[in-house]
């Protein structure tokens, strides 16, 4: 007979924790000056500008894994196509890590033959940044391309580009002797986490865009504290930038009491409430329009074949079989195996039986409550 090996008192220990411990020793993670992706958020920006410490820890691993999809897809660039990827550029007031810049036939004749990419950027020097979505996203970024605050982020680091170059630091000293770069295009590439769809917008570089987000960066500098910085999102529980936000608490400090919002900090009169009871009305009228004009062109179009309309592509899906338990045969089943037969108290049956004969159904109290409910209705004095 075998012998069983004893059962071990030490726990498995866990790739997560081993990934954050990693990304927490990351040059990004250790860097202190304001980076270009911290510029989502104009008072998150403040925090960092005023050296303020992190507030809260959040769970990165959705962050982690877009890490790691950007490191294999951009350490095959290199590779392959000879892409300058995670590249550094900085100055003074804001540095950035460049996912990758693709160097025009004019560029590359100015470095070692080694470090040219195989074939050179047509349309002039190209900045690329690499962003992971989630399913969940892809359809917003299909319509309507990178958001402000991305654009903001591939303008900084291509402004920093054309206006000081890579940074010298080890590893791309023979880049920085480049000095200023003049930047001809943008590239953004968007990479589906889940299937890993892959869907890409270019275009010219626009000096003014650059101007712009440089103006952003200039003006959170100059605030005379993080609290005067805008809050760019409406908060935890509504946007998952402020979720994971490691300033959430110091941005909107702790709920009165447990379970209550923190947005409730933002109102501090009547006057708040009037306009935030208008805003809840507006809400309301808005998705009711917008669920009758789905509702119509739902049905509308139900007899259309699948296909490409315009702006839009029609896909059907569904209208598969659906399978029910078949009770009965599982009772047969249950007999025939001599498993027994589960008897459980029919609740709904007993309730109705109570009731028919003019029975009282016995209650107890939950130690649970119902939801709490709002009714907003117009009133006249």
């Amino acid at each position: 007979m075998t012998a069983q090996p004893a059962e071990s008192t030490v726990s498995t220990p866990s790739l997560w924790t081993a990934a954050h411990d990693v990304d927490a020793r990351r040059p990004r993670s250790l860097q202190r000056q304001l980076g270009a992706s911290d510029t989502v958020c104009e008072r998150r920006a403040a925090y960092i500008v005023a050296g303020a410490a992190p507030t809260d820890q959040s769970d990165k691993r959705a962050a982690i894994l877009g890490t790691y999809i950007h490191e294999g897809l951009l350490g095959a660039a290199r590779t392959e196509y000879g892409w300058l990827v995670e590249r550094t550029v900085g100055d003074d007031t804001i540095r950035g890590h460049i996912d990758a810049v693709q160097l025009d036939a004019e560029t590359s004749a100015r470095v070692a033959s080694r470090h040219r990419p195989k074939v050179a950027a047509a349309g002039g020097v190209t900045v690329e940044d690499v962003k992971t979505k989630t399913t969940f996203l892809w359809d917003k970024v299909r319509r309507y391309g990178p958001t402000a605050a991305e654009l903001r982020q591939v303008y900084l680091y291509a402004d920093l580009l054309r206006t000081v170059g890579f940074e010298d630091v080890r590893g791309q000293r023979y880049l920085a002797k480049l000095g200023p770069l003049e930047v001809a295009r943008i590239r953004f590439r968007f990479v589906n986490r889940d299937n890993g769809e892959e869907h890409i917008e270019e275009f010219a570089f626009d000096p003014m865009e650059a101007i712009r987000a440089r103006w952003w960066v200039q003006r959170v500098r100059e605030l005379n504290s993080p609290e005067e910085g805008r809050r760019d999102f409406d908060g935890p529980g509504v946007d998952a930038m402020c979720d994971y936000c490691p300033f959430v608490t110091a941005c909107w400090g702790l709920p009165e009491s447990p379970g209550t919002p923190v947005q409730t900090v933002l109102i501090h009169n009547d006057a708040d409430r009037t306009q935030t009871l208008a805003d809840y009305v507006r809400g309301h009228e808005l998705a009711t329009e917008g669920n009758r004009i789905k509702t119509l062109a739902r049905k509308k179009i139900d007899a259309s074949p699948a296909g490409v309309y315009g702006a839009n592509e029609l896909v059907w899906g569904g209208g598969n079989a659906k399978w029910d338990l078949d009770v009965q045969a599982m009772v047969d089943v249950h007999e025939e195996a001599g498993i027994t037969v589960p008897m459980v108290p029919d609740e709904k049956r007993m309730v109705a039986n109570l009731k028919a004969a003019g029975l009282a159904v016995p209650e107890k109290r939950s130690a649970q409550t119902t939801p709490r409910t709002i009714n907003v209705r117009a009133y006249k004095a």
